[in-house]
């Protein structure tokens, strides 16, 4: 027998319940959740329950805060039952200067996104709040008033309970056999027999890795074995409770990697050890569900006797029980959320390592997108398409790994961590190591961040900054070379090519022979993708964009396809890019080629020393300049002939951090900082290339939107100078008001002005701004054009 379906739940935690819910709260019919065994089994039901509002990105932050208002709030009010949520507040205690600064940051984010994060800026104040804690060496460190744990069976059977009210289905004890495609649909053959659905939702955390194998989703996900310990009964915390006196405040220490919270009148004490043991990487066993593994306390001794040393009542307690259970991790810790890259109507929701912290407000975004075909926030951090095919076994494995033992590391601005590097190496990465650059990882590639010594991490002026001046310095005086070769690269060819680039997004194609930009747009008219379009012929574009695009590219390329008689092929790996950019640019192709330079925003297919190259003649950096795009078994040749083209000095290679840099001196946005799904083009300054008489995805909704009065507006400021650059997410102030958030900033060298991009929530506050910076506010003036070239003179020279 087949049971029919609208949309088919693969797993019953937190992550998968909080869907249901959620979908029943958006009013879809015919809901099915089934679980292997019984909700919250795997890793839900031995969860610590911590929930927190500390996070350094804004969408992470708005999951975990709408898990707590959901646990808090609404399921009891809903179901008239507890979920045993305990609002004990929380804090972050350090020794460290660099996480002061960190913390400041984050409490900084935090204004503008409207949570309170207050930081504690001496030992008194962290006693004051902990009375329990010593404060030797101790800093300060930041506070979560509004942060808590919950019990999360009670929350999870919550979710369940209205969900199933509201009509939706849960088939407990009924595993997935197997799994596949058939016509429209999706057959999930289970145990107790076959689903039939059009949508189906992997939230099978322990199990997400499986579940995706059986779809055809490479799901980068490792479970990790995560230890806590429960005491028996503090003297001191019964104390507290005699003498009526509120729960604690959850503590964590990130420098000696542990977290402690009150139960009851005991204390839990949970160690994040640095060499993290992985468990059931390529299977977990068929048996497995609501077990644990035994204790292993030697592994994490030196973690509990730190954790001892500043709380000394954690001594007097005695071991009540250790939970030694799994929890899933991906490459970066968030969660997989969103569509699976290259399947119709199928769904990632797992990989989550806080699960119950995350959960509630996961099914919350993962439902909004699936609803109204656009996520309620930028999903950039949470996409499930932010890895590709590249992801492979020892790549996730190697993450998590690093990912379990910086559970509470430093999250430094241009932090690049070492595990399983160089997955996706360029053709010139030889050349460009050889030539001193230091690489940072870009959606698997290695590409060049800056051309010099290894630099400390920090959240001050970082050591590179001179490097990035003299590269910036060679470019604006004669030439520089980057490679590029990271785009994502894309082939449209077909008869119906220039209807298919024309409805793509809000701008019109190019004619042939010329480049244009376009934007792709949400169905809520957000900026969902960034594409410069050369047209190579009227059958025949050439599309490149970000990156990290890549895999959310393909899916969108292909399914605006639909009904078209187009082809779209992938082809990010067949080329390299060099940047050839510099007033002596020009002369460099002349003398390596004899055919005719095309104009600025022009496509020319030319022999560069002997070699094909499509040659795209425009600028990021605000240089007179050329875009590069070389089959990749000669880009190599062709960078050494362009390099020796001019004499030594002359000509040298920049990397990411100048380019960034120079960019914001022309004040041009990128794609994923200051380009996101919740704003529109026009918002981002973009509105000169909205073409509105012309059907696209979005048109209605972006029109709606440009002619509201609570649009926002990007603006380029210049900030004040100091001892430290600003960088992204730094709240905007006018007087007592947040009114806007910093997108990306940098030192410009060649105007010598500490510039960024920022948007406005209030379009009508322009003046008397103020950039908090690390806590300390700096003055910001509105530019109305360009400090560099404003009048794109060199560009187009």
């Amino acid at each position: 027998m087949t049971t029919e379906a609208q949309v088919l739940i693969i797993g019953g935690g937190a992550m998968g319940v909080s869907l249901m819910y959620h979908l029943v709260k958006a009013g879809w019919k015919d809901v099915i959740l089934t679980e292997k065994n019984d909700l919250t089994h795997g890793s839900t039901w031995h969860a610590a329950g911590l929930c927190t509002h500390f996070a350094h990105n804004p969408t992470i932050q708005e999951l975990r805060a709408t898990s707590v208002r959901l646990y808090r709030d609404i399921l009891p009010a809903e179901t008239g039952e507890s979920c045993g949520f305990h609002r004990s507040g929380a804090m972050r205690i350090t020794s460290n200067p660099d996480r002061m600064d960190e913390f400041a940051h984050v409490a900084g984010l935090s204004k503008f996104t409207g949570y309170e994060l207050r930081l504690l800026k001496s030992p008194q104040e962290v006693a004051a709040l902990h009375p329990l804690a010593r404060t030797e060496g101790i800093l300060g460190g930041i506070y979560e008033p509004d942060d808590g744990h919950v019990d999360p069976t009670l929350a999870t059977n919550a979710m369940a309970k209205v969900a199933t009210a509201g009509g939706a289905v849960i088939l407990r004890r009924n595993p997935v056999l197997a799994i596949r495609r058939e016509g429209n649909a999706w057959l999930v053959e289970c145990q107790k027999g076959t689903i039939r659905a059009k949508h189906i939702v992997n939230a099978a955390g322990t199990w997400g890795w499986e579940i995706g194998a059986m779809m055809g989703a490479n799901v980068p996900s490792v479970p990790v074995l995560h230890q806590y310990l429960v005491t028996d009964t503090v003297p001191a915390v019964a104390e507290r409770i005699a003498a009526g006196l509120p729960e604690l405040p959850m503590i964590r220490d990130p420098e000696e990697s542990w977290y402690v919270r009150q139960e009851r009148d005991a204390l839990i004490l949970g160690p994040y050890e640095k060499d993290a043991q992985v468990w059931s990487v390529d299977g977990v066993p068929p048996e497995f569900g609501a077990e644990l593994m035994a204790p292993d306390l030697d592994r994490v001794e030196h973690i509990l006797m730190a954790a001892m040393a500043r709380i000394p009542a954690l001594e007097t307690g005695g071991v009540k029980s250790v939970v030694n259970g799994p929890i899933t991790f991906t490459p970066d810790a968030n969660p997989l959320i969103g569509p699976a890259w290259g399947l119709p109507n199928a769904w990632m929701l797992t990989g989550s390592s806080m699960g119950v912290m995350e959960g509630g407000g996961s099914g919350w975004f993962l439902a909004h997108w699936m609803t109204h075909g656009a996520p309620p926030m930028d999903a950039l951090a949470v996409d499930s398409r932010r890895f590709g095919p590249w992801a492979d076994r020892d790549y996730r494995v190697e993450k998590a790994i690093e990912c379990f033992g910086l559970q509470f590391g430093v999250h430094y601005p241009y932090e690049e961590r070492p595990a399983a590097r160089g997955k996706r190496l360029t053709p010139l990465y030889d050349l460009m190591k050889a030539r001193g650059a230091q690489m940072g990882a870009a959606y698997g590639w290695e590409r060049p961040n800056w051309f010099g010594d290894v630099a400390k991490l920090t959240f001050r002026r970082p050591d590179w900054s001179e490097a990035v001046a003299q590269e910036c310095r060679m470019v604006s005086s004669s030439a520089g070379l980057a490679d590029m070769s990271v785009f994502s690269k894309f082939e449209i060819t077909g008869k119906d090519a220039r209807a298919y680039v024309d409805a793509l997004g809000c701008n019109l194609a190019p004619k042939s022979g010329r480049v244009g930009l376009t934007y792709a747009l949400s169905p809520a008219g957000g900026t969902e993708s960034e594409f410069t379009v050369a047209c190579l012929a009227e059958d025949h574009f050439y599309l490149t964009s970000a990156a990290a695009a890549e895999m959310r590219d393909d899916d969108l390329l292909r399914a605006r396809a639909a009904g078209m008689d187009v082809t779209v092929a992938r082809v990010t790996d067949d080329y390299a890019v060099i940047g050839l950019m510099g007033p002596k640019s020009q002369q460099i192709l002349e003398a390596l080629s004899s055919d005719a330079l095309g104009p600025w925003m022009s496509v020319r297919q030319m022999d560069v020393a002997g070699i094909p190259v499509r040659a795209m003649r425009l600028s990021y950096v605000g240089e007179s300049g050329w875009e590069l795009h070389v089959q990749a078994d000669r880009a190599a040749a062709l960078f050494l002939a362009l390099e020796g083209a001019l004499p030594a000095g002359e000509i040298g290679c920049f990397g990411a951090y100048a380019m960034n840099a120079m960019r914001l001196e022309k004040g041009y946005a990128a794609w994923g900082s200051d380009f996101t799904t919740e704003r529109t083009p026009a918002e981002t300054g973009m509105g000169f290339l909205v073409k509105p008489d012309h059907d696209f995805i979005g048109r209605e909704a972006l029109l709606k939107r440009m002619a509201a009065e609570d649009r926002w507006d990007m603006v380029l400021l210049e900030i004040d100078p100091a001892e430290t650059d600003p960088y992204y997410a730094h709240g905007l102030w006018q007087g007592d008001r947040c009114v806007g958030v910093v997108t990306s900033a940098a030192y410009g060298h060649r105007t010598d002005k500490v510039l960024s991009l920022a948007y406005l929530r209030d379009r009508k506050a322009r003046e008397g701004l103020e950039v908090e910076v690390l806590g300390t506010r700096r003055g910001a003036r509105i530019l109305t054009e360009p400090p560099y070239d404003p009048k794109n003179l060199r560009m187009r020279g």
